[in-house]
């Protein structure tokens, strides 16, 4: 039989079997459960309705940008034409180039978590997919990584805009925050998040598009959400 820790046990005493909490306390049992040394995430998991009436099954892939951030910590590459280099490292951003980035890239010596490109650099990153799509680093239009305005995809991208996609089985998960934030700013952040996947259902779908709500956090039991 696998050993349990204290921590895990003293965790456990807090959980509900069938019990769905409301957010507000959740968050106060996910943040007291927090007690590992590090800043810990605190995040939400859904099940989501993609049966669609017509066609086939909803794919769901989009961007939320957090009122409160993230407080996850990206490092971003921006690639750009030679005359825009200057503005990029000015945004902020940790990695910049433009055909030299494209070798790195080309070689697969790169380390960065989120990858900006302008609109004329497109056209050969394409060739790149192989390399960059597995990671989930090809810059993409709907996600605010193909921009004209370099500063405000790099400004997003450090502080609250986070990227959620559902699985086949329609699961969907992102961060709310982290143990640091205070319960307020993760209750605000949590709110704006659901609503934000509820207005991306289809006319298509018929009855409830969330069927489900966790709360966790990176080493801590998941709580499920009721009604509010």
């Amino acid at each position: 039989m696998k050993k349990r820790s204290k921590r895990y046990k003293e965790i456990l005493k807090s959980s509900f079997k069938s019990k769905k909490t409301n957010i507000k306390e959740a968050i106060e049992l996910v943040k007291k459960n927090s007690n590992s040394k590090f800043d810990e995430s605190i995040d939400v998991s859904l099940k989501i309705n993609l049966k669609q009436s017509k066609g086939g099954d909803l794919s769901l892939r989009t961007v939320v940008n957090l009122p409160n951030g993230s407080g996850k910590k990206n490092k971003v590459a921006v690639l750009c034409e030679a005359d825009k280099i200057n503005e990029a490292k000015k945004a902020g951003a940790d990695v910049v180039g433009s055909d030299d980035l494209l070798e790195k890239i080309a070689s697969g010596k790169f380390n960065f978590t989120k990858l900006v490109c302008t609109p004329a650099m497109m056209g050969k990153i394409g060739k790149h997919g192989k390399v960059l799509g597995p990671k989930g680093l090809m810059p993409n239009p709907k996600l605010g990584t193909v921009s004209t305005d370099i500063t405000k995809a790099v400004k997003e991208i450090k502080t609250g805009l986070v990227e959620i996609r559902n699985d086949k089985d329609g699961n969907l998960s992102s961060t709310i925050g982290r143990k640091s934030f205070s319960s307020e700013k993760l209750l605000e952040n949590y709110n704006y998040f659901i609503e934000s996947v509820k207005k991306e259902k289809t006319d298509t779908i018929k009855g409830e598009f969330i069927k489900g709500i966790f709360v966790t956090s990176t080493m801590g039991i998941s709580f499920k959400i009721g009604a509010k």
